[in-house]
């Protein structure tokens, strides 16, 4: 898209976006439940669960030791985060369910003190109940309070899932059995997203809700109207990236997109996501560091100002999609798997990313 287009139809998109973002101030601050080390949690969509604005990615244990996972899971529990966030795909062979599962029970955090979430990409009844039974026993826990659908993104993918032998029958087998409370999925494509939630009715959905995105194409917004219509509760990924690395820039940390890495960029990032109606957590970028900038940012929220929307339109004139060629890809009927970004942990074999 040509600067000239882009700030156009970006300015168009920025004043409906602040006026919705402040229109949903009011509701954003009801959903502040309560405080806990200063960290505001919020009720979950119609689970009734209260939980913290910023939630544990599992994935960033993924580049560190077991005793720096030990202290991450520990630092950020006791700075108010109860939801934690991993899945099977994160890290080679399972590496980061592991790694949370030995750490949560090292630092002596009580199972009834957080809300743990987890996902499978198995697709059918048999893939999935063999991986739900596989992240009980790494986890060191009998019930997930979440277990989500990972990385939805095609139609046939959504109807293998729900259909006969879908993996949706482990789901709700799962839940009569008392081994997960409350299903879910995540999808990084606006079809799957709205696919799925037509087709069943979850508790949760997980999708990227990010300034950038909103900006460039309005990504997220259908799957939030309909989230709102269901009583869904959202849980936001990607709230702090900034896109694909352009061409040509130092990237100054090995990962596939890049984040906002200052504090004041942080703030507005996630009080622009956290802004947005049944929007109840945000996963920041999977390294302790940027979970430090995403729990302060948590601490000091309030609802975005309009300025504010203005600013984080400034920002992303210099920032490219990360979901674009996916969203297109999809909607052109295009489904197959081939990568697209090939450093993404997507891609990657071993790796998965929320």
């Amino acid at each position: 898209m040509k600067r000239r287009t882009f700030l156009k139809s970006a300015s168009g998109i920025a004043t409906g976006l602040a006026i919705n973002s402040l229109s949903g101030c009011e509701q954003s601050l009801s959903r502040q439940q309560d405080m806990v080390a200063g960290l505001p949690r919020r009720v979950l969509g119609r689970t009734g669960e209260k939980v913290s604005v910023v939630g544990f990615p599992g994935l960033a244990l993924t580049h560190y030791d077991q005793d720096r996972c030990n202290a991450g899971l520990l630092d950020a529990f006791e700075r108010g985060v109860n939801y934690y966030d991993v899945a099977p795909a994160y890290g080679k062979d399972g590496d980061c369910e592991k790694k949370m599962g030995i750490g949560l029970e090292a630092v002596n955090i009580k199972r009834s003190s957080i809300f743990l979430a987890c996902k499978t990409k198995m697709r059918d009844k048999d893939g999935a109940r063999s991986e739900l039974e596989r992240s009980l026993k790494r986890l060191k826990t009998d019930y997930f309070d979440l277990y989500q659908m990972h990385h939805l993104r095609t139609p046939d993918e959504v109807k293998e899932a729900l259909g006969p032998g879908g993996a949706i029958e482990t789901f709700l087998q799962a839940k009569k059995e008392g081994k997960v409370k409350y299903l879910g999925f995540s999808a990084h494509t606006t079809r799957g997203a709205l696919d799925v939630m037509n087709g069943f009715r979850f508790d949760t959905a997980m999708f990227p809700i990010n300034f950038v995105e909103m900006f460039i194409m309005g990504f997220g917004e259908p799957v939030l109207e309909l989230a709102q219509k269901q009583g869904v509760g959202v849980i936001a990924i990607k709230p702090m990236s900034k896109g694909p690395w352009p061409k040509g820039a130092e990237q100054t940390r090995k990962w596939w997109y890049r984040a906002t890495e200052s504090q004041d960029e942080a703030d507005l990032a996630m009080r622009f996501t956290l802004s947005k109606k049944n929007v109840a957590s945000g996963i920041p970028p999977s390294f302790l560091d940027l979970l430090d900038k995403a729990i302060e940012a948590g601490r000091s929220y309030r609802p975005i100002k309009e300025e504010e929307t203005m600013k984080l339109q400034v920002m992303a004139k210099d920032c490219t999609s990360l979901f674009r060629r996916e969203e297109e890809r999809v909607a052109r009927g295009d489904f197959s798997h081939s990568p697209i970004y090939a450093d993404s942990p997507h891609e990657c074999c071993g790796g998965a990313c929320v």
